[in-house]
């Protein structure tokens, strides 16, 4: 490795890490290695219908990333940064000049119930839903953007949903979106049990916190990610969850050569809310933070802002919540047939926009001039299941 030819592995292949790979490409003369767990790039934010049956939710590599990318299927066991090393699980070792951690997040659940938040957690909820009798009752723990548009795809479809809430419905919407959203929940036949909370999942059924047993044949767990261990496993600085520590320019707190973009990124301590819409600008930033450090110039400090939150109500619904740019939702929202098309629309424009960064590097741009108070990162902690 040499600086005219550096190299530069990119752990994660997710919106975040695809982005940064084709946005390094605007420097010709450097290869660019993306690890990813899976041969194909996953759109997240259908899971929910990969778990219904009417998406697929994956997308070939092929068309995904820009030309001289070497795609390395594997995943990441440890990070040598004294030595610049990332170690795969296959027992290869790839050499780096720079790294950048764009490891995502992940979901859990407790025994006897399904997470939906990767590929194949929703797979395996398909598997078993596919094998019940549609009359079965089927249970969505979770009143984030996750558990709604999770229950919404279902009940969509005729099932006898329950979507647990926990608390609030939709906390991270404003009282408008938080109406249209219920609104749709109703007209879809799903019941909303807002202020109760789940103490037990067993095969066939829930306990609430009053004691009630609710039947359930099929339990969904929408209530929380986390992220990966790889950053405190390789003893780097992180956050309580586990998000590597970085500075406003992306760079890790324990060494200039990890940069970090998307959900496990924690700039400042103050992480944005894990969410597509966030995930995509850090990608472009953090390959911008290390195209300067290569070109010996002062990386741009982190600059991003948020539009709103999209929520699919089964297919033919949705509500669109709008916000200020540091994220906070305001008074207005879209919702019923007319959120549908825009929805649709901010899915296929992801994979569109990736895309065409890696036709032509240096073309995606965001929105700039948000803030980043306190409670983005309350919300980003509190409200995970957003999608």
């Amino acid at each position: 490795m040499t600086d005219q030819h550096p190299h530069v592995v990119v752990i994660g292949g997710g919106y975040a890490g695809t982005l940064a790979a084709n946005h390094l490409r605007l420097r010709p003369d450097m290869d660019i290695t993306l690890v990813n767990p899976r041969a194909m790039f996953v759109e997240r934010i259908r899971l929910h219908q990969l778990a219904a049956g009417t998406h697929t939710a994956t997308v070939d590599y092929g068309t995904m990333l820009g030309e001289g990318i070497q795609l390395a299927v594997g995943t990441a066991e440890r990070i040598d940064a004294a030595d610049r090393k990332v170690v795969l699980d296959s027992g290869a070792v790839l050499d780096y000049d720079y790294l950048i951690y764009a490891v995502g997040s992940n979901a859990s659940a407790p025994e006897f119930a399904y997470p939906v938040g990767e590929f194949e957690h929703a797979q395996r909820l398909r598997a078993a839903l596919d094998e019940l009798h549609p009359a079965s009752p089927v249970t969505v723990v979770g009143g984030g953007l996750t558990g709604i548009e999770t229950a919404s795809e279902l009940g969509e479809q005729g099932r006898r949903v329950t979507l647990v809430c926990g608390g609030v419905l939709g906390p991270s919407l404003a009282d408008i979106g938080r109406r249209s959203v219920a609104k749709a929940l109703a007209r879809l036949g799903v019941e909303v049990l807002e202020t109760a909370t789940v103490t037990e999942v067993r095969p066939d059924a829930v306990v609430l916190g009053d004691g009630t047993v609710l039947p359930s044949a099929v339990t969904v767990w929408t209530a929380g990610f986390g992220v990966p261990v790889l950053a405190a496993r390789s003893g780097l600085r992180t956050d309580t969850l586990g998000r590597l520590l970085t500075d406003e320019t992306l760079t890790s707190v324990d060494d200039p050569h990890i940069v970090a973009a998307g959900d496990a990124a924690a700039p400042s301590g103050e992480p944005l809310r894990m969410s597509c819409q966030a995930a995509i600008p850090l990608g472009a930033q953090a390959a911008n933070t290390v195209l300067s450090r290569l070109a010996g110039t002062e990386p741009v400090p982190l600059d991003q802002a948020f539009t709103g939150q999209c929520i699919s109500l089964g297919r033919s619904y949705a509500t669109v919540q709008l916000a200020r740019r540091d994220d906070t939702p305001i008074s207005v929202a879209i919702g019923g047939r007319f959120g549908a098309p825009i929805k649709e629309a901010v899915c296929k424009g992801t994979v569109w926009g990736i895309r065409r960064e890696a036709a032509k590097p240096g073309w995606y741009r965001w929105l700039k001039g948000g803030k980043r108070p306190q409670q983005i990162a309350e919300t980003a902690d509190t409200a995970v299941t957003v999608s």
